[in-house]
């Protein structure tokens, strides 16, 4: 296994993590259960390492696919460039979380406060990192692409037919 079938199988991580992660929190908040929201938190806390991880082997996923046919440059710049936003957003609400534990098990009166704070965040950064992910799977999935170039020989080859 190398750093692009790490890239590939960790991207998807951070993004059902935000989401699941989300829904956890947002039942934490109406059970008010204090367990149920450090599940949430530890969710988004992992989700941010797959992130991080995402982000660092993107760099050799980019040089493995980057001269392959079909591939477009600004795709993958484009991608690299909202990754670079969901990391920094996954990276924020993973230190929300961590503060998050520490204020539910301190019982502190801001819990539930923050947990919203959080549950914002979390909102956030699934938005972004599930821009992140659509604009990857362009780079290799043309069933999803809006930049497909269909060869010019397939095209001849139906229209002699």
């Amino acid at each position: 296994m190398n750093q692009t079938h790490i890239h590939l199988l960790i991207t998807h991580l951070p993004i059902f993590g935000a989401l699941f992660g989300g829904f956890v929190l947002a039942q934490g908040l109406w059970t008010k259960s204090h367990q149920t929201k450090i599940a949430a938190y530890t969710i988004f806390i992992i989700s941010a390492f797959g992130a991080g991880i995402a982000y660092l082997t993107g760099e050799a996923a980019e040089e493995t696919v980057e001269n392959l046919q079909g591939v477009i440059e600004a795709t993958i710049k484009q991608h690299e460039e909202v990754a670079l936003y969901s990391l920094i957003s996954l990276i924020i609400l993973g230190f929300a979380s961590i503060l998050g534990i520490i204020f539910t098990l301190k019982n502190s009166p801001l819990i539930r406060i923050i947990a919203f704070i959080i549950l914002f965040i979390s909102l956030i950064s699934f938005g972004l990192v599930a821009r992140t992910g659509y604009l990857g799977g362009q780079i290799r999935h043309t069933e999803i692409s809006k930049n497909v170039i269909i060869p010019i020989e397939n095209s001849e080859k139906e229209t002699d037919e």
